[in-house]
C-alpha cells in the first residue's frame, strides 16, 4: 500500500469514526480527542487531515451528501414515472439513513443550530420532491385536483417526521412504514390510469436492498 493510499484510508476511517462520535454526542459535546481515540490514531494524525472540528464535521456532511446524491441519481436513471421515482428515492434514502452512520451523522449535523452546516438535507429533499412533482405534472400523472405544494409539504413533512421519530424506535424509518405511507398517498395523488402501475414498496431500483418485496413495474411510456 502506497503512502497516498494509506492517507486516503486513514481519512475515510476518521470520517466514519467522527460520524459515530457526532451521532452519539452531538457536535458541541464532541472533542477531537474523542474522535482520534475512537479511530485508534494519534491526535497529530487527525490534525494532519482535519485542522479543526468544524472541518471534520464538514467532511462528514460532504460524504453524506455525496451518498444521498449518488443514490438519487442511480434511482433516477430508471425509466419509470416521476411518482414512482419519488417513491423509490424515499425508500433508498431511508435505507441509507438506517444503515450508514455517515449519512445519519451528516443529516444530524445539518440540523445542528450550533454551527453553519454545509448540508441542509431538509431543503435538498424538499427541492428533490418539488422537481419530481413538476415532472409528474408535465407527464400528466397527477390527479386534476391535486396541489403540488400540498403534496410537497405532505411528503417532506411525513418523511422528515419518520426521520425524527427514528430515535424513539427502529420501526419508524423503515421500508414497511414508508410503504404504508405511499399506499395511502398514491391513490389520492396519481391519476387512475397510472395508479395500477405504481409500486408503493418500490421497484427494481430498490430490489437489491429489499429483494423479497420490491417488484418490477412497467416502464414509463413516452408522453
Amino acid at each position: 500500500m502506497t503512502k497516498q493510499e494509506r492517507g486516503t484510508r486513514t481519512r475515510h476511517m476518521l470520517i466514519r469514526s467522527a460520524a459515530e462520535v457526532f451521532e452519539q454526542h452531538g457536535y458541541e459535546r464532541t472533542r477531537l480527542a474523542d474522535v482520534s481515540a475512537h479511530a485508534g490514531v494519534s491526535t497529530g494524525a487527525l490534525h494532519f487531515h482535519f485542522k479543526s472540528k468544524a472541518a471534520l464535521a464538514d467532511a462528514v456532511e460532504s460524504a453524506a451528501s455525496r451518498s444521498l446524491h449518488h443514490a438519487a441519481s442511480s434511482v433516477g436513471r430508471h425509466p419509470v414515472s416521476a411518482l414512482q421515482t419519488l417513491t423509490d428515492i424515499s425508500h433508498i434514502f431511508a435505507l441509507l439513513l438506517d444503515r450508514d452512520v455517515v449519512v445519519r451523522a451528516g443529516v444530524q449535523l445539518g440540523c445542528d443550530t450550533v454551527r453553519d452546516p454545509t448540508l441542509n438535507f431538509h431543503r435538498e429533499w424538499q427541492d428533490c420532491v418539488r422537481r419530481l412533482l413538476d415532472r409528474a405534472a408535465a407527464e400528466g400523472s397527477l390527479a386534476d385536483d391535486v396541489s403540488q405544494q400540498d403534496v410537497t409539504t405532505t411528503v417532506v413533512g411525513a418523511t422528515m417526521g419518520f426521520l425524527s421519530m427514528r430515535r424513539e424506535g427502529g420501526e419508524w424509518l423503515t421500508h414497511r412504514s414508508l410503504t404504508g405511507f405511499w399506499r395511502l398517498l398514491l391513490p389520492r395523488v396519481a391519476t387512475p390510469p397510472l395508479l395500477g402501475s405504481l409500486a408503493p414498496e418500490g421497484t427494481r431500483s430498490v430490489a437489491g436492498a429489499f429483494p423479497s418485496t420490491a417488484r418490477t413495474v412497467p416502464e414509463r411510456q413516452p408522453q
